[in-house]
């Protein structure tokens, strides 16, 4: 189950909320618990430094040098003016100290745990009443008067003359907003939680799209292992996923055609192996037997010889084949005139030309056009288009070899015949391997469908082009370019 794509994703975006939230909770926790704190000290040194300056105001007013004989005349005024003081928090706690350490007083939250008459040591006294003042600090070893640690903020009071009469502590359980940080933090789990089950709920929603199609996909895949390449799959919305499926359905596709190709190549290549082989061993048998007479030897053997022809043609166009396929074509390229190679070809057709008297031009934009090129490749290309449109052109029909001169150094050479042309649903398979549109081999009789497969390959070796135009019925042209001097 946890190899499955719906485990992983859903894991993973668990995994990634889970984490974001934490951060969330981390970070907002930090920013809260340092403002709190930064708040708690400014109310605990307002606390501190308001009480000190009420205590300072009550010893000038009575004329009193002692803070001990002040709280004892004064205690309920003093009472209720650090129990204000001590209001802006829940956990503050107001302690007053003489000089000499001993607690007189204490208001606040906390009083109950302040022992009176406790003596405080001499070294947080000093530290207490330094010339500074005041101090925050978080180190409760030497300040042991409640029962828990609380943070505190001290300042000393001085009489008129600035002696020393005691010490002011203000005292707090914690210097953050404990409860608001606890109250977030509730709140954002909550609402994490509630994020988690729609997460949920979407990453299944999410997942079950993605991975139903490729499960069809693979059950596809394990159908063309077997062999059946006329399986499909459904296409639903326009994401990625039914990209894939398109690209899947266009493999399938050519997979299927390529297997129809290839049986259609085989039976053409038995019948185009067994007829001459045929015609051949026939002839043969009849001169050895006797049945043909010596005066028709020589026109027998003249079949014999044609029938040869086609066999090699067939075997030479195998092999080019698995020339290609294995990578071991090299070309070199050299400096030709494409407009004199044209000639050379349309001459080479000139009796099958004649036999179905065809109305010839040859088109070129100057007396000579160069071409950067293999020139037996190219030969092989320019020959192989002209004998198509030679042998599919209808009687009496135009043929036409045209060769132009195009921007960027450019050849453009194309060859036009009027005739049956190439049916749409045949356009695009033209250049495939194997692939004859004259499936009745009415027409092409001697062709293999390799032709063009290997004018294809020899031309986008080239790095050029070759396409074909054709309107059903009327006319059919092949193009390709080639690189200009």
């Amino acid at each position: 189950m946890y190899k499955s794509i719906f485990a992983k994703y859903v894991v993973s975006f668990m995994a990634i909320i889970l984490v974001s939230f934490l951060i969330i909770i981390l970070t907002i926790s930090s920013i809260i618990g340092d403002y709190s704190g930064q708040a708690k000290a400014d109310m605990m040194k307002t606390a501190a430094q308001s009480s000190v300056t009420y205590l300072e105001n009550e010893l000038k007013f009575r004329e009193s040098y002692d803070l001990k004989t002040l709280i004892e005349s004064e205690e309920e005024n003093i009472r209720e003016m650090l129990a204000v003081l001590a209001s802006n928090a829940e956990d503050l706690t107001v302690v007053l100290v003489d000089a000499d350490g001993e607690i007189h007083m204490a208001v606040g939250s906390d009083e109950e745990q302040v022992e009176i008459g406790m003596a405080l040591p001499a070294e947080l006294l000093q530290e207490a009443n330094e010339p500074q003042g005041s101090f925050l600090s978080q180190n409760t070893e030497q300040f042991q008067i409640f029962d828990q640690p609380h943070y505190r903020y001290a300042c000393p009071i001085y009489d008129e003359s600035e002696q020393l009469c005691g010490t002011v502590f203000v005292c707090a359980t914690s210097v953050m907003l404990t409860e608001l940080i606890e109250v977030i933090v509730k709140t954002i789990v909550i609402a994490s939680i509630w994020v988690l089950l729609a997460s949920l709920i979407a990453a299944y929603l999410i997942s079950e799209k993605i991975s139903a199609p490729l499960k069809e996909i693979s059950k596809a895949a394990k159908s063309f292992a077997a062999g059946r390449f006329d399986v499909r799959v459904p296409v639903r919305g326009e994401d990625e996923v039914a990209e894939l499926a398109v690209a899947f359905n266009n493999m399938a596709e050519s997979l299927n055609n390529y297997d129809r190709m290839q049986t259609t190549f085989m039976s053409n290549v038995s019948h185009d192996l067994r007829t001459p082989m045929t015609s051949i061993a026939g002839f043969i048998d009849g001169i050895l037997d006797g049945v043909i007479p010596p005066e028709k030897y020589e026109y027998y053997l003249s079949l014999v010889a044609t029938e040869v022809k086609r066999l090699s043609r067939l075997v030479a166009s195998l092999l080019d084949l698995s020339r290609i396929q294995a990578g071991e074509r090299k070309f070199v390229m050299s400096t030709f005139d494409v407009c004199e190679m044209g000639r050379q070809i349309l001459i080479s057709f000139e009796q099958k030309i004649n036999e179905k008297q065809l109305d010839v031009s040859f088109d070129c934009d100057e007396e000579s056009l160069n071409a950067v090129a293999d020139r037996d490749a190219i030969y092989q290309v320019f020959y192989n288009l002209c004998d198509n449109g030679v042998k599919f052109a209808s009687e009496k029909g135009c043929f036409r070899i045209a060769v132009r001169k195009l921007k960027n150094r450019r050849v453009l050479v194309s060859v036009y015949n009027e005739g049956q042309g190439i049916a749409d649903e045949d356009l695009p398979y033209i250049f495939d391997r194997f692939y004859k549109s004259d499936k009745s081999r009415g027409l092409n009789k001697s062709g293999a469908g390799l032709g063009l497969f290997i004018s294809k390959t020899i031309v986008e070796a080239h790095h050029e082009r070759i396409w074909v135009e054709s309107e059903y019925g009327k006319n059919c042209c092949f193009n390709f370019t080639l690189s200009g001097e």
